[in-house]
């Protein structure tokens, strides 16, 4: 593939939305196109976030603390992992990039989103995303599908309703800013249906 760089795709959405589940697809179909892929995750990717993920997951901050630690741990993310995969040619699949910050720690939190768009500056101005597949589904229904895995819950997963419904009005509204960038999936509906969907908008937008 010499020099050129590779495309960057993100995954978004509420707490039990679904979206991990259908990185591997993606992974797969990408594979079958001759391409080589690098999977991630925010916060996290990097042994440096995965220490800061323990912590943003289960220790109480204040939600400035949580927005830069969120920002210093995908700083880290672009230097160690994202960039220099696009740089060699290969495509990455991160698991949540800077629209989660906007969508958790904007709408969710109420942090000012001037602030979150300075730190985005900051960190990856110079870097968006090709696609964002953003899996919409309502908060009631991403609530029992995370009650059924019965497993120990983190501290954004155990926030109310009313939190969760403010998180995904704001992806919802991100989506509205970035409309050819963010293609909004339904996720309230058949694995197969979904998985589709996310087929047809890879190769529409980056194939």
């Amino acid at each position: 593939m010499g020099n050129k760089r590779g495309k960057f795709i993100t995954f978004e959405g509420i707490d039990g939305a679904g979206k991990s589940s259908h990185i591997a697809g993606v992974a797969d179909l990408l594979g079958k196109h001759g391409l080589r892929v690098v999977t991630t995750r925010e916060p996290g990717g990097t042994p440096l976030g995965e220490k800061l993920r323990e912590l943003l997951l289960n220790e109480p901050m204040h939600l400035e603390t949580e927005a830069m630690l969120m920002f210093a741990a995908r700083r880290e993310h672009l230097a160690q992992v994202i960039e220099p995969a696009l740089a060699r040619g290969d495509w990455v699949l991160c698991d949540r990039f800077s629209d989660a910050s906007y969508a958790y720690q904007g709408g969710g939190r109420g942090l000012d989103k001037q602030k979150l768009a300075a730190l985005e500056q900051w960190v990856h101005g110079h870097l968006q995303a090709d696609l964002t597949l953003l899996f919409d589904l309502p908060p009631a229904v991403a609530g029992e599908r995370i009650a059924a895995q019965a497993r120990k819950l983190d501290r954004f997963e155990q926030e109310r309703a009313d939190f969760h419904s403010r998180v995904r009005q704001a992806y919802l509204e991100r989506a509205q800013s970035a409309p050819r960038r963010i293609q909004v999936i339904n996720a309230d509906q058949p694995q197969a249906d979904i998985k589709k969907l996310v087929e047809e908008s890879v190769i529409t937008h980056c194939l």
